[in-house]
């Protein structure tokens, strides 16, 4: 099981619902904060340790969203990054996914939503245990359509560093795939080994589809 450090430590953590992103550990999110709670939000968490949580709002969220409508209890723990505040009070900044952890409880007090969070328990797996579902990744980002795109030197280079499968695994579910449901899915799988092979299978399926132009991605001519 993870021992990761528990989230609580860090005292309560600004949540920001969104109803169509999914932050992962290691992924970095840019987001341009526009509402007035979520500019005191961002004030606050610059002022303290930059830590926010991005929690997916669940259907039936655009009824009641400016109170507090149903979130998906596992979540993101991210970090600021980099931020710029503009003329008009609006920010700018880069959220990057720390780890996944469970709301435990809300907390009032604030015009935004607060949490107390506990680290995501996860039945780990071995390297060598995931080594068949990394070649196949490899393989996936070597021939075809994703190798056609800078992003897929990206994750070969990725692929063939000392970073984590499990690692990867995200960043991918993050940058490919974009069905909703199934990237939260992702994010509040135990298993490790499991959501590895989830990732394996649904990009296998987004390589037969990938169009690297009518996904805007740039081509690569290097790798044509």
């Amino acid at each position: 099981m993870s021992h990761a450090k528990h989230c609580s430590d860090w005292g309560a953590v600004p949540l920001f619902p969104l109803p169509n992103i999914v932050l992962f550990p290691r992924a970095v999110l840019p987001l341009h904060i526009l509402e007035e709670r979520y500019k005191t939000m961002t004030a606050d968490a610059l002022a303290g340790d930059g830590l926010i949580a991005m929690a997916l709002l669940k259907p039936g969220w655009e009824n009641n969203y400016h109170c507090k409508p149903a979130i998906e209890p596992i979540v993101c723990l991210g970090q600021i990054l980099s931020w710029e505040k503009l003329d008009d009070g609006k920010y700018n900044f880069l959220l990057q996914g720390r780890q996944r952890a469970r709301i435990v409880r809300e907390i009032a007090g604030q015009p935004y939503r607060v949490a107390e969070l506990a680290a995501f328990q996860e039945e780990e797996a071995l390297e060598i245990d995931l080594e068949e579902q990394r070649d196949r990744l490899t393989k996936l980002f070597t021939d075809g359509s994703l190798a056609r795109v800078p992003a897929g030197r990206q994750f070969r280079d990725l692929l063939s560093s000392p970073l984590s499968t499990a690692d990867i695994a995200d960043l991918l579910a993050f940058n490919f795939l974009e069905d909703v449901e199934l990237k939260q899915g992702l994010l509040r799988e135990e298993n490790v080994q499991r959501r590895v092979a989830q990732v394996v299978e649904a990009m296998q399926a987004v390589s037969l589809q990938f169009n690297p132009a009518l996904r805007g991605y740039p081509t690569d001519p290097g790798n044509n």
